[in-house]
C-alpha cells in the first residue's frame, strides 16, 4: 500500500464437502498442484452485469487505488481517436481511461489491486460478509456469501494463508460509456484447509504452499463523484 495513492471506501470449499472444494477453486482461481483443474466458472458475471459497474453501497474499507471521478470535458471522439492511434487493445483502453480520468495510474491501480486481492481472500476464508459486501459487485458477493452459508451449514472451516503475491499484472482494459473495467491476473502462493466441524482435514494440506492464478475483473464509473472500484467478475485462466 504505498502513500500518495487516493483512498477510497471499498475497496474467495466433499457431498457438501467436495461440492465445496469445486467451489472454493472457482472462487480463487487455478492451483497447482494435486487437486484437479477448475471447470467453468460460475462466479464471473455476465458481460451486461460487467457494464453495470458499482453497485453503490456505503463502505467503510480503504484500500488505494487511484481513481477520481469528475468530467474533465474529454469527448467521445477525443477517446475513439486515442484508441486508433494505440498499438493494442490493452493499451488503447488505458489510453482511454487515463483521459477520461486524469488521476488514474496503472502501476498505482495495480499495487491497490493486491491489496484488494488480500482482503477479499483474507473475507471469504473467514466468512466476513461485511468485508465482502463492500468490495464486491451485488451478483458476484452473491455468489460467495453463498458459497460462505454452504460451508457453515456443513459445520465446515476454511484456513487460508496468502503466503505472497507474486504478480499483479493489468492484462485487460476498456472503456464503456465512461465506465472503467480493468482486468487484474493475480499470481499468489497461498496454503488453503478445509476442516470439518471436529477439526480433521478435509481438504488440502497445512503444509502445500500452492501456486494461484486468479483473474479479476474491477470496475468503476468514471463520471461518478464516488471514487470507488468494485470487483465485478472472477475468473480462472484457461
Amino acid at each position: 500500500m504505498g502513500e500518495g495513492f487516493q483512498f477510497f471506501d471499498i475497496i474467495l470449499f466433499a457431498a457438501i464437502a467436495a461440492f465445496l472444494v469445486l467451489r472454493l477453486r472457482s472462487v480463487l482461481g487455478k492451483r497447482t498442484g494435486h487437486e484437479q483443474r477448475p471447470g467453468q466458472d460460475p462466479f464471473q458475471p455476465s458481460r451486461q452485469r460487467q457494464q453495470q459497474g458499482s453497485d453503490g453501497s456505503d463502505r467503510d474499507t480503504v484500500v488505494p487505488m487511484p481513481g477520481r471521478a469528475e468530467d474533465n470535458g474529454v469527448t467521445d471522439e477525443d477517446l475513439k481517436k486515442a484508441a486508433d492511434k494505440a498499438e493494442t487493445p490493452l493499451s488503447a483502453g488505458l489510453t482511454q481511461i487515463k483521459l477520461a480520468d486524469r488521476d488514474f495510474d496503472e502501476d498505482g491501480f495495480a499495487e491497490g489491486a493486491k491489496g484488494a486481492f488480500e482482503m477479499v481472500v483474507n473475507a471469504y476464508a473467514q466468512g466476513d460478509r461485511k468485508t465482502l459486501r463492500q468490495l464486491l459487485a451485488n451478483d458476484v458477493y452473491g455468489d460467495f456469501e453463498q458459497a460462505i452459508d454452504e460451508r457453515e451449514k456443513a459445520g465446515q472451516t476454511l484456513e487460508t494463508t496468502l503466503v505472497n503475491i507474486r504478480e499483479a499484472e493489468i492484462i485487460e482494459a476498456e472503456l464503456q460509456n465512461r465506465t472503467a473495467f480493468v482486468t487484474v491476473k493475480f499470481v499468489s502462493e497461498q496454503i488453503n484447509v478445509l476442516k470439518d466441524a471436529e477439526g480433521n482435514v478435509v481438504e488440502g494440506d497445512a503444509e502445500q504452499v500452492l501456486d494461484v492464478t486468479d483473474i479479476w475483473t474491477f470496475a468503476r464509473n468514471t463520471r461518478s463523484r464516488d471514487p470507488n472500484w468494485t470487483l465485478v467478475a472472477t475468473r480462472s485462466p484457461e
